[in-house]
């Protein structure tokens, strides 16, 4: 088996991820996951896909990542790992569609309006 790509988004997150069998590296724009990730819930919310089907130390994961934050990032990793397990073995899809990690969330931020604070914050109102 030779690289398998895939690609996550998530608010303005971009993850690309290249799959190959391994020892179940996982890295990050040239960096450990540990390193790049400290928080244990991020790197848990990324390992989730390989948890559920039981696969942690078959595959070596490179990733890039661009863009967002930490949470949108790990979310977007997710979505890329999720959808790169698919196309190793399709028999897998319904399970990783029933945790929900094939699903875009499509919730972005709000643009500020001209006149206002923030998107939908108004400023306060003086009657005199």
């Amino acid at each position: 088996m030779e690289y398998i790509n895939a690609i996550g988004r998530r608010k303005s997150s971009v993850a690309r991820v290249y799959l190959s069998e391994g020892t179940g590296k996982i890295t990050i724009n040239k960096k450990d996951i540990t390193e790049y990730f400290p928080s244990a819930i991020l790197q848990y919310v990324v390992k989730q896909p390989l948890m559920v089907l039981d696969c942690e130390g078959k595959y070596d994961i490179k990733v890039n990542l661009d863009g967002g934050g930490f949470t949108g990032q790990s979310q977007a990793l997710r979505m890329a790992i999720a959808r790169a397990l698919v196309k190793v073995n399709a028999e897998d899809k319904k399970t990783l569609k029933v945790q929900g990690f094939l699903t875009r969330d499509s919730r972005e931020v709000e643009r500020k309006k001209p006149g206002q604070p923030k998107a939908r914050r108004r400023f306060q109102f003086s009657k005199r």
